[in-house]
């Protein structure tokens, strides 16, 4: 079992809910997400076609988002949760959402 999903085992479902869904009034900006991309990511992942090198311990946004079974909103849920080896970004809700929406289109 993955750490994301024993964390999740771990929340009550009404949190998970709230905490995966952006705002109702608002959809994901994966634009937005681009630019966070770039602030908090790029240090390790490679996030963009047009980046040359990332951490070679960490995967591509590319790789990420053409996993079986990715979807947005767990990883949105899965980046507001701490994680020993990814810095605390602070992320908010629809900041997550954003970011989650930017790797997605990097297929």
């Amino acid at each position: 079992m993955t750490r994301f999903r024993a964390a999740l085992l771990l929340l009550p479902s009404g949190l998970i809910a709230l905490l995966a869904v952006p705002s109702a009034s608002r959809a994901a900006d994966a634009a937005n997400g681009g630019v966070l991309a770039k602030r908090w990511c790029a240090g390790c992942h490679v996030v963009s076609a047009d980046q040359n090198s990332g951490n070679t311990q960490v995967a591509p946004f590319s790789a990420i988002a053409k996993k079986p079974g990715f979807d947005a909103a767990q990883l949105a849920l899965f980046l507001l949760t701490p994680h020993p080896k990814m810095p605390d970004m602070g992320l908010s809700r629809s900041e997550a959402a954003d970011l989650a929406a930017y790797i997605a289109a990097q297929k």
